[in-house]
Parts: structure tokens; C-alpha cells; sequence
């Protein structure tokens, strides 16, 4: 049977510590009577600090070498190898960039404004998706719709265009297309593989049409649409009443075949995301892999060896004087 580079290195560094622990307490025999005073037993927590230090040391010389030997784990921030186009799994946002959506009444306390709220709903979303084979698309529509990532894995791209950027300053003034931007959808996604993509719409729902609805290609599996801004009361802006159309975006969702979420005030569900089906989620309580319980050892060993000089300062005994010298 071959034993394992860090099951090698562990028994080499049991052996070690107990050889030094042994030459340790010989030295220690030799000297008892000036520590701990003539007559006087060596205190168990001497006894009791060696073995913990042979099994600290050997725990963590077992727990660094796993951790060395195992090959190194990519993060999704960090661009890892390329996915087949067939294997590729794809989450298109559709944002309203619209005036309407610069307006202050979204929000548990009604003081942000739309957009920022739908930021922080997808935001929201995009940190608990768990696919190293996502790919992030991003569509802004107002008077028209344009592409803003095609394709991209670093979810940080995403996030900074989120981040408040004003991105209705790149169409010209008029009113909101939302359908264009489904159009646009339409034609990024018209060749990817089939249930491959979810789509999220994030909008007020102001001044949509009726009809027009463009088809969405078979690749999008599910459809998610985000409604944001007070629902019951407007705001003034550009001669009419502005708020969230409710009854619009719903009617938009039930086209589409997908599902509505007024995230004025709430956060999406986990269930709500989970339910789309074409979303990988955050696993609430991820399985532990040898990574993890190396990293557990190493801990563990590392605060046992930093804990043994006060268990010996504490509970290591006192001088105790021997009896007095007769004459």
C-alpha cells in the first residue's frame, strides 16, 4: 500500500516532535528540583503538553501538506478555462435605464431611487447563483436598447455597471422601448443551445406598449421581471404621473412564460430564483471537501499550539521548598 505525500510527512514530523519532546524531558528530569523544588513531582501538564504538541505538530504538518498537494480551486472572479459553447450556462439582465428610473421612490423607506434598487435586486441575485459555467449578458434599454456585456464571466463587470453608472446619457431623449430591448435579447441569445439562458427584466413598467411583444428563442428557459418603484402613488416627470405599472409588468412576465417579483421593498426569494430552474444556487450548507477539513486542522492545531504556553503557565504548579536541611 503507498501512503500519501502528506500521511509521509506527518508520521516524519510525529517522529521528530516526540524525539525533541523526549530529549526535552530528560533535560527537564535533570533540573526538577531547582523548578519545582526538592521532592517536588514534575506537574502533569508538563506530560500532558507534550503529547498535545506531537499531535498539534503532526495535525498541521498533515493539514499544509494536503493543502500544498491539492490542486488549486479557481473562483469565478478569477478567469478560469474556457467552456465549450455547448456546456455554457447564460444569465441575461435586462435593464431599464430610463429617466423614470432615476426617480426617489423605491425602496423599504421610499428614498432611493429605481434604479438603485433594481441594482441592488440583482446584485442581490447574482451573489447567490453558484455556476462556474454562467456567462453574464447585459442589455440597457430606453429609447432603444444596447448591448453592454456579451458573454463575460467576471461577475465584477457586472456589478460596476450597476454601480450607478449613468447609462441612459448613451440614447437619445424619447420614450421607453422596453420591447426593444427584448428584441435585442432575442437576437444575442437566437444561438445558444436550448433552456441554456435565464433572462432577469428589471423596470417600472412606464409607458410600455400593448403590443409588440417580440418571441424569445427556445434558449431561454426561464424569465424572471423585476418590478421596482412605488406602485400606488406617482411621481411628476415629463408631464404625466410615473410609478410601478404592476398589471404591465405582470402581463409582460405571463407572455414571456416566466414570473413576476415587485422588489420595491423585498429582496427576490430564494425559492423565486431557485424555481426559475435554469440557476444554480449557493448551496446554504456546502458540503466540506478535503480542503475544507484541512483548513479546519490547521486551525484547530494552530490555536492548540498557541494555547499550550498559558496552559503551562497557569497549571504548570509552583516552586514547593523541600523540607529544611538538618545539622
Amino acid at each position: 500500500m503507498t501512503l500519501s505525500p502528506a500521511i509521509l510527512i506527518s508520521l516524519a514530523a510525529a517522529i521528530l516532535t516526540a524525539g525533541a519532546e523526549l530529549v526535552h524531558h530528560r533535560r527537564i528530569l535533570r533540573v526538577r528540583h531547582l523548578a519545582f523544588g526538592t521532592g517536588a513531582p514534575i506537574p502533569t501538564p508538563l506530560y500532558t503538553a507534550s503529547l498535545l504538541r506531537v499531535l498539534a505538530l503532526t495535525a498541521l504538518a498533515w493539514g499544509a501538506t494536503t493543502l500544498l498537494f491539492l490542486p488549486p480551486k479557481a473562483h469565478r472572479n478569477v478567469q478560469a478555462e474556457e467552456v465549450p459553447a455547448e456546456e455554457r450556462r447564460h444569465l441575461v439582465l435586462l435593464l431599464d435605464v430610463s429617466p423614470s428610473m432615476r426617480l426617489k421612490d423605491a425602496g423599504s423607506d421610499q428614498k432611493i431611487s429605481r434604479t438603485e434598487r433594481a441594482s441592488a435586486l440583482i446584485q442581490s441575485m447574482l451573489q447567490r447563483t453558484a455556476d462556474d459555467k454562467l456567462h453574464f449578458t447585459m442589455v440597457a434599454v430606453y429609447n432603444g436598447a444596447k448591448p453592454v456585456v456579451k458573454e463575460g464571466r467576471d461577475i465584477e463587470v457586472i456589478l460596476n455597471f450597476l454601480d450607478g453608472l449613468p447609462l441612459s446619457s448613451v440614447f437619445p431623449t424619447g420614450k421607453t422601448r422596453l420591447f426593444d430591448g427584448i428584441s435585442e435579447v432575442a437576437t444575442i441569445a437566437q444561438d445558444w443551445p436550448a433552456n441554456s439562458a435565464t433572462l432577469v427584466i428589471a423596470s417600472d413598467g412606464d409607458t410600455v406598449p400593448a403590443s409588440g411583444m417580440p418571441r424569445l428563442p427556445s434558449s431561454i428557459g426561464s424569465t424572471l421581471v423585476l418590478g421596482v418603484g412605488d406602485p400606488s402613488k406617482g411621481t411628476f416627470i415629463d408631464g404625466t404621473q410615473s410609478r410601478q405599472d404592476i398589471s404591465t409588468l405582470s402581463q409582460i412576465a405571463t407572455r414571456l412564460g416566466g414570473s413576476y417579483h415587485d422588489g420595491n421593498r423585498k429582496h427576490i426569494p430564494t425559492d423565486v430564483i431557485a424555481d426559475l430552474g435554469t440557476l444554480k444556487m449557493e448551496k446554504e450548507s456546502p458540503e466540506l471537501t478535503l480542503r475544507e477539513y484541512s483548513l479546519i486542522v490547521i486551525g484547530v492545531s494552530s490555536l492548540l499550539l498557541a494555547l499550550i504556553p498559558f496552559m503551562l503557565h497557569y497549571h504548570s504548579g509552583r516552586f514547593e521548598p523541600g523540607p529544611p536541611l538538618t545539622q
